[in-house]
């Protein structure tokens, strides 16, 4: 299946997307659209493999990747990305289906909510909406103390604040804040500092995305499908509880898939999820509607 990479320029933005295969798309299917954020196009690539038999979308948001931003911001915020989305879906000929990851789930909530026609089936895998939560406020202070270690310290010390909080178990206690700051060098996490500040994940720049509240009675009120999906093995972690808070507003149970956060990767981004079981379980999903 060949793959074609295009440039969707903007007033705001230039906007790089790759199609693998045809469009329109063949075999009865819609376009399945993957967006995670701030994951790029390159982290489905395991996953687009998976469903040759389909016209599969994935881009680089703005800002990230290969797409450049000319709007003169650094921020990343739900609605913005959602317009960009739209533009794409606009340019392949939808409707699509969708597969949505972290935050790219909560761009594609966003998406619904403004564009409902665009999509048809979404399945939104574990989006930080932390404002959903019942200890919201004690979340939010979690995030605020990863952006304090990387500002402190750099990098390293982000990433392991990061990776402590989206691994605590449960609400954020005591116990919790309570913590000693882990050390980088235990995790294989790089301990000089390089002086950058701009990673999407661990500053600020994309804290409109996890404090964004989903509208779930334009949620509920749209055409669209909406499937939220939480991993077998995120139980109790943060993501797993904004997922099925979400879920519960909207009335259903999230659907559990294979494997993590990230079960669609494969080994190349660290910690291998489960990819053929992944792909098997979101193609029941699609074709279930």
């Amino acid at each position: 299946m060949g793959m074609t990479t295009h440039l969707l320029k903007t007033d705001e933005a230039d906007l790089a997307y790759d199609v693998h295969g045809p469009l329109p798309a063949e075999g009865g299917h819609r376009p399945l659209f993957m967006i995670g954020q701030p994951m790029d196009a390159s982290g489905f690539r395991a996953l687009a493999a998976r469903f040759t038999d389909r016209t599969v979308i994935t881009y680089d948001p703005r800002g990230l990747g290969r797409s450049v931003r000319k709007d003169g911001r650094d921020d990343h915020t739900p609605q913005t990305q959602a317009g960009d989305v739209h533009a794409i879906i606009e340019a392949v000929g939808g409707p699509v289906d969708m597969f949505a990851s972290s935050g790219g789930a909560v761009t594609a909530l966003a998406l619904v909510t403004a564009h409902p026609g665009d999509v048809h089936t979404l399945v939104a895998h574990e989006p930080p909406v932390l404002p959903l939560l019942p200890d919201a406020e004690a979340a939010l202070r979690a995030r605020a103390g990863v952006k304090e270690a990387y500002d402190g310290k750099g990098w390293g010390a982000g990433m392991v604040a990061f990776m402590g909080m989206t691994s605590w178990q449960g609400e954020f206690t005591d116990d919790y804040f309570a913590q000693p700051a882990p050390d980088p060098a235990a995790y294989g996490m790089p301990t000089e500092d390089d002086g950058s500040r701009d990673d999407p994940l661990l500053s600020e720049r994309s804290w409109a995305v996890s404090d964004y509240r989903p509208d779930t009675a334009a949620l509920l009120a749209a055409p669209t499908r909406v499937v939220i999906a939480v991993g077998e093995e995120s139980t109790g972690i943060l993501t797993a509880r904004t997922a099925e808070a979400l879920a519960t507003l909207l009335g259903q149970k999230a659907t559990v898939f294979p494997s993590h956060h990230g079960g669609f990767l494969d080994g190349e981004f660290g910690y291998a999820g489960q990819p053929d079981a992944f792909a098997v379980r979101l193609r029941e999903v699609l074709d279930s509607a």
